[in-house]
């Protein structure tokens, strides 16, 4: 691990001191092994390894991060609704901790300049943030055990964003929304999505939308994924009465 560090040091733009500050600050405690927190900023584009060869990445301590948070605030709602059925604590979950939410408290953290990273950060979409969020949790978790990382969650994320009335109205996805709207109300609907790079470096797609063979709305975006949901958006809004 010493190995590691030395050579995480030399080529990080953070040294070790400024990211225990920024950990003690972030999350309210002090970290005993600043490692988990340098794999967890480490971007596998910096091609570290540690001693068995494995690559130093965040993308595991994401996935660790991942479960952890998704376990506090199941446990959080159970008991903050006991009258909620199986299927209202799992969409009020779903809210809490998608994938918008995570990105807008990565953002929220300023986790992004703490990025070991050989690619420009601008290169990255949204999700970049909410990776690091889960990837910190995941460090808090093995550095502090379960308890003080549970402690983190709720007052760093439950408290301060988590409002339950308000997440009731919350939609998650639009598309889920307008597929369930069509086929309710018997409506055939159609994405037509396409790749539609144009002059940029980064491939982009488009999506025409319609119903009943109406073209309703139009989106962009670099994924197909985020370009459906940006066009079931604009549909809904737009024809937000109806629904």
């Amino acid at each position: 691990m010493n190995k590691f560090r030395k050579i995480f040091q030399s080529r990080g733009n953070q040294t070790n001191e400024e990211l225990f500050r920024a950990i003690k600050k972030i999350t309210g405690y002090k970290p005993r092994d600043l490692v988990h927190y340098e794999t967890a900023f480490t971007h596998k584009s910096m091609g570290l390894k540690f001693k068995d060869n494995t690559p130093v990445s965040y993308e595991r301590l994401e996935f660790l991060g991942d479960a952890i948070l998704g376990a506090v605030i199941a446990e959080y709602i159970y008991n903050e609704v006991p009258s909620a059925d199986e299927g209202y604590l799992t969409k009020m979950r779903s809210k809490i901790v998608s994938r918008e939410h995570l990105n807008e408290l990565g953002q929220d953290f300023g986790l992004i300049k703490y990025a070991r990273t050989q690619v420009p950060t601008r290169n990255f979409g949204a999700n970049i943030h909410g990776n690091l969020f889960e990837a910190l949790v995941g460090a808090v978790y093995l550095d502090r055990g379960y308890i003080t990382c549970r402690k983190f969650i709720c007052n760093k994320v439950v408290e301060p964003y988590v409002d339950i009335e308000k997440l009731e109205g919350k939609i998650i996805s639009y598309k889920s929304l307008l597929i369930e709207w069509c086929q309710k109300h018997k409506k055939r609907f159609d994405f037509n999505t396409y790749e539609d790079t144009g002059a940029s470096e980064v491939k982009h797609f488009s999506v025409k939308l319609s119903i009943d063979k109406r073209i309703v709305s139009k989106a962009r975006a670099t994924s197909k994924k985020k370009a459906e949901e940006k066009a079931s958006k604009r549909a809904y809004f737009a024809l937000q009465d109806k629904f």
